[in-house]
This record gives C-alpha cells, sequence and structure tokens, in this order.
C-alpha cells in the first residue's frame, strides 16, 4: 500500500501528469458525477419507441421539406426542421452503442427505418404529383457529400448529445439534428419519383453518411460522459458480437465517404497550389470553382496577375491531370493588375463586388421572369428596385382567377424571397363577400356577431387587394354587420363607404367604389 502511495506522489510531483490527474479527477466527480445516468438512459429510450405521432410528424416534416425545396424557399425548409422528430432514434443508436443494450439498438434501427421510409415515399408522392419536376439549386447542393456537410452534422450530434446527456433538449437541438438529415432526406424522395439515379443515389449517401456521422458522434459523447454497460442488462455474447458488426457495417459507407471527402479536400489544395505556382508572387489567386461530380471534372479558376500568360491554362491542366490523376476541364481567366503591394488585394475586391453584383442581377431577372409569368405579362412589365429590393407587377385577368388567387400567388413568390418586398397589383375582380356568425358573449343571454373563419380570410383578401390597388370600397348588408366591416377596413387604412343597408342577414356584400 505504501508503495502503491509513493508510486502516484512520483506520478503526481511531474506537472504534467498532475495537471492531467487533476483534469480527470475534476471530470469524473464534477461532470460525470452530476448526470444522473440511469434516468439519461430511460428517458433517451422512450424517445426511441416507434409512435403514430413520431411516424406522422416525420412524414409532414418531410412533406413541407420537399415543397421547401421544390420552391428553392431556405424558409419552408427550416418550417420542415422544426417538425422533425428524427433527433430520438439516432441518438438512441448512439446510446445504445456505448452500452452494448442490442434490443435499445434494435428498436432504434426499427423506428428510423419506418420513419425513414414513411417521409420517401410521402416526398416521392408530393413530387410525382407535382407539376413541378426539376431539379433546383437547393436539390443539387444536397445530392453528394462533402466537408461542410459532414462538419454540420459533427457539430449538430454534439449539440444534441450534449443537450440530452445534460437534460436540456428541445426545439433547437432538434432542428439541428434535422438540418444534416431531413433535405437530402426529401431529395431522396424526389429521385425516387422522378427516376434520377443520380439524385437518387447522392442524396441517400449524404443521408446515410449523416446519419452515421450523428449517431458515431452521439456514441463519443455518450462514452466520454462515462455511460457504460454496466448500467444495461448483462449482455450475451452473441449480442455484443452484433452489435460489433453492426457497428463495423454502419461505418463502411462512412468510412468511403471520409475517403472521398479527405481526396476533394485535398484536390482543392493542389488546383490551388498549382494555379499559384504558374504565375509569379505577386499573383493572386481569386476564385476557385470545382464540379467533382462532372467528367471530366471542370475547374473554373480566376487569377489576378501583373503580367498574363498565354500558356498558363494548358500548362495548369495538364499538371493537374497528372498530379491529381483524373481528366480536367479548365477554364482560366486572367485580369492583368497593378504591380503593387495593394493592387491584387484591391482587384480582388473589385472582382468579388463585379461577381455579386452579377449575381443579384441573375437572381433580380429570375424574380422579374417569375412574377412576369404569374401575372400574365412580359417581363418588362415587371418594376425592379434593386436598391430597395422591391419588385412590381400589375396583373392581367386570367381566366377563373379570384382575389384570392392573385393573393395566393403573391405569397408564393415573396416565400422564395424573404429580403424581397413582392406586389402583385390585382385587377378589379369581384370582391368576396365577408360571412358572419353569431358567437355566445360573457355576458348572460349575451351574444354579438363576427367574422367565420372563412369570412376573417375573405376580409384580409378585401383589405389586401384595397391596399394593392388603392381603390375605395362600398360595403353593403345590415347596419351592425357594415360598421363592423367598415370599422375593421379603416384600421387598415381603406377608405369605406356606406352602400345599400338591408333589415338582416349575415353576410356583408362589398364591392369597388366607382369613382367614374
Amino acid at each position: 500500500m505504501a508503495d502503491s502511495i509513493d508510486s502516484k506522489a512520483d506520478d503526481t510531483s511531474n506537472p504534467v501528469a498532475a495537471t492531467l490527474f487533476n483534469i480527470r479527477t475534476w471530470w469524473r466527480t464534477e461532470v460525470i458525477g452530476t448526470v444522473d445516468q440511469q434516468a439519461v438512459i430511460e428517458k433517451r429510450r422512450e424517445d426511441a419507441l416507434l409512435s403514430e405521432r413520431y411516424l406522422f410528424m416525420t412524414a409532414m416534416s418531410g412533406g413541407i421539406a420537399i415543397l421547401g425545396l421544390l420552391l428553392s424557399s431556405p424558409a419552408v425548409v427550416i418550417g420542415a426542421m422544426l417538425l422533425s422528430p428524427l433527433m430520438g432514434p439516432i441518438i438512441g443508436l448512439g446510446f445504445a452503442l456505448a452500452i452494448g443494450d442490442y434490443n435499445w439498438l434494435r428498436k432504434s434501427a426499427r423506428s428510423l427505418a419506418w420513419g425513414t421510409a414513411m417521409a420517401v415515399f410521402l416526398c416521392a408522392l408530393v413530387v410525382f404529383l407535382s407539376p413541378i419536376q426539376t431539379v433546383t439549386p437547393e436539390i443539387a447542393a444536397r445530392t453528394r457529400p462533402n466537408l461542410f456537410d459532414l462538419l454540420v452534422a459533427f457539430f449538430s450530434a454534439l449539440a444534441g448529445a450534449y443537450a440530452m446527456i445534460r437534460g436540456r433538449e428541445g426545439t433547437i437541438v432538434g432542428v439541428a439534428i434535422a438540418t444534416a438529415l431531413m433535405p437530402p432526406l426529401a431529395v431522396v424522395g424526389f429521385g425516387l419519383a422522378t427516376l434520377n439515379w443520380t439524385v437518387f443515389s447522392g442524396a441517400l449517401l449524404l443521408y446515410v453518411t449523416n446519419l452515421l456521422t450523428i449517431a458515431l458522434t452521439a456514441w463519443g459523447m455518450v462514452r466520454l460522459y462515462g455511460f457504460r454497460s454496466t448500467l444495461t442488462e448483462r449482455q450475451s455474447q452473441f449480442q455484443n458480437f452484433v452489435v460489433i458488426a453492426v457497428f463495423i457495417a454502419l461505418a463502411v459507407p462512412l468510412a468511403l465517404s471520409l475517403r472521398q471527402i479527405g481526396w476533394e479536400y485535398s484536390a482543392q489544395r493542389v488546383v490551388k497550389s498549382e494555379l499559384q505556382d504558374a504565375f509569379d508572387a505577386k499573383s493572386r489567386v481569386s476564385q476557385v470553382d470545382i464540379n467533382f461530380a462532372a467528367r471530366p471534372i471542370t475547374i473554373d479558376a480566376t487569377v489576378l496577375t501583373p503580367e498574363l500568360r498565354l500558356d498558363a491554362e494548358e500548362q495548369v491542366k495538364q499538371a493537374l491531370s497528372r498530379r491529381l490523376d483524373r481528366d480536367i476541364q479548365l477554364v482560366l481567366t486572367q485580369y492583368q493588375v497593378g504591380t503593387s503591394a495593394t493592387a491584387a488585394e484591391r482587384a480582388q475586391i473589385a472582382a468579388a463586388r463585379a461577381k455579386e453584383e452579377a449575381a443579384a442581377q441573375r437572381r433580380a431577372e429570375d424574380l422579374a421572369n417569375r412574377l412576369a409569368l404569374v401575372a400574365g405579362v412580359k417581363d418588362a412589365d415587371v418594376t425592379i428596385d434593386r436598391l430597395r429590393r422591391r419588385a412590381v407587377v400589375r396583373a392581367k385577368v386570367l381566366d377563373g382567377a379570384s382575389l384570392t388567387a392573385y393573393r395566393t400567388l403573391e405569397e408564393r413568390i415573396a416565400a422564395t424571397e424573404p429580403d424581397w418586398v413582392i406586389e402583385v397589383i390585382p385587377p378589379l375582380r369581384p370582391l368576396p363577400p365577408i360571412a358572419f356568425e353569431r358567437k355566445q358573449s360573457e355576458e348572460e343571454d349575451g351574444s354579438t356577431m363576427r367574422t367565420t373563419a372563412a369570412g376573417t380570410r375573405d376580409l384580409q383578401t378585401l383589405v389586401w387587394a384595397a391596399e394593392r390597388t388603392g381603390m375605395p370600397v362600398v360595403v353593403s348588408g345590415p347596419r351592425e354587420l357594415v360598421d363592423i366591416v367598415r370599422r375593421d377596413l379603416e384600421a387598415e387604412g381603406v377608405s369605406a363607404t356606406d352602400g345599400t343597408i338591408t333589415q338582416n342577414g349575415i353576410v356583408v356584400s362589398p364591392r369597388w367604389n366607382d369613382l367614374d
């Protein structure tokens, strides 16, 4: 015993060893010791169970995600993440692997498989029935894993596992997990519906890669916090073998993805190195865009240099083909700049601004094209104010289109451009009647008239149309109801006057005021 104490004393006499010993002691007592591990495990078991609510919310989240991807609307995609309950079974996989619980692992995998299938097939059904089946930029961005996707999954898993271990889970960490999983899962459904193997396989690989990254990161966090198999029933040798086999099988696609990601990262460094070596030290590589999915690999690069080199493109192309052992298609753009120390920096900033300006111009042109399409006019008839980010178009009369239809079209365009003010000025179509119903008030035997749910929506449409057109409104109907509608309209700044006043009824009939 004395020898043991002397040995520990000798170990801790070393400053580094003493520091490590103190850190381990602090971690065991102040961190691991404050976690009720049995309570955490029981809570995580409940979250991993297959339930009606889990399946329904996963399917609904997938449906909203695919609509957001088809519309290229990040806001809608974020809305899908708020619903997604995928965090429970995936973090459950990490816990089950860490403590060697085969039954928990099986239940988590079962819940995840059913949720995945529900989301994929619902997304495929939505795409199959949708008139929009084009690969949007939001969809294309989720067809192959890259380093940043992996980092998103990794940090999401760290946040989710920590919150669950410390008992502080909530909507935010659920959104973090769904960020890495739900959009790729929706794209898998898109690829299935359109029979696009490239999209399907790429998105599936991204989904599996992110899923495994989250599960294995959660496993590491759980082990770091001291969870061990002694907290569960003793597992048989067969069950332990199955857990290890599943762990290895799941790691194979992740290893393949990591290998490809590592190669692409290395290739990017090689491309920048060869471009820089082809020019003098005062030159600067301003932009490099690489499409690794293309065959041959396409590279679009911009270099700011004091001296133009006509042979640089061919020289860099041959060097890259040799070093990467791939067929390369290179487009090299050279801009001649001054020889001063800051000339390249100024030129780089100018080039970045020019690129940003060109992107903004393309976005504005695309917005004008979409607004012209829904309004039934030419692109030139759309007013675009890029400085104030405002777009206005006066729509033509479309067969069968009501004011509600024009308002819906405006809302759909606005959802894809959250930074812009979108205004579709509708033609003077008939205004919708506003229905009321009698509601019992809190006073004894008292009642009051209020708009129905449909009447409230019609009144909102009326306000929207009056604001867009600037036209006053005439309101006809029972005096009590006319007064209610006029008060609501005037509160929104809409000019309204009395029309025909009736004695009975529960409907108000508004119309445009013919100033002529």
